[in-house]
């Protein structure tokens, strides 16, 4: 029997406008203290982004899920955030914010590989 590892993930969410409190999944982070692992995938559906009023920045929203992925990946490309240990840089991604890109309270699980759970979470929770 292969042994089960506990990991944590969060859901990215894009938050048009705030003060509505509405919001649509993109993307999933996935961190697994004994795999090593930590990484995000994310999609952004403009049909889906501009059915809320108002304007939504795609690009600026790209750009923002691209840090999410430097910062998950390690090292220099990071900035300082990137430069931490993987707890410290899970920690500091799902921490709770106000801005358009948030994401969802941190929700505990155990998988036997942590790319596999992220790529099921992602297609259960995003597509």
């Amino acid at each position: 029997m292969q042994e089960k590892h506990l990991f944590e993930y969060a859901v990215i969410r894009v938050v048009p406008c705030v003060a509505r409190e509405e919001f649509v999944n993109v993307g999933v982070i996935l961190y697994c203290s004994a795999q090593g692992f930590l990484q995000t995938r994310y999609h952004l559906n403009p049909e889906r982004l501009q059915a809320f009023p108002g304007n939504v920045d795609l690009a600026e929203l790209q750009e923002r899920l691209q840090a999410f992925e430097r910062i998950c990946q390690g090292g220099a490309a990071g900035g300082t955030i990137g430069r931490l240990p993987l707890a410290s840089r899970f920690r500091w991604l799902t921490a709770t914010r106000s801005t358009v890109v948030q994401t969802s309270p941190v929700h505990p699980g155990l998988c036997v590989d942590a790319r596999e759970t992220l790529d099921r979470l992602y297609t259960q929770l995003v597509l």
